[in-house]
């Protein structure tokens, strides 16, 4: 009964992972439309890609020390 379970729930919110993957692939378009980049989290920390493929560390330091001047 347990394994029918997970069978279901994989189907159930499968439309999920293809939800998120369709979200950033429309992120690239307009970026690449505007002309400006995108943010998001690798395991290495956060990084703005841009449209020409260029992708670029942002440095956590920097990003903390201006939340602490708020």
């Amino acid at each position: 009964m347990l394994e029918n379970h997970k069978e279901s729930q994989k189907r159930k919110f499968a439309w999920a992972d293809k939800w998120v993957k369709m979200t950033g692939e429309r992120a690239k378009i307009d970026a690449k439309a505007n002309n400006t980049y995108i943010v998001y989290e690798t395991k290495k920390g956060l990084v703005k890609e841009y449209p020409d493929g260029k992708i670029v560390k942002i440095d956590n330091k920097i990003t903390e020390e201006k939340n602490e001047l708020r």
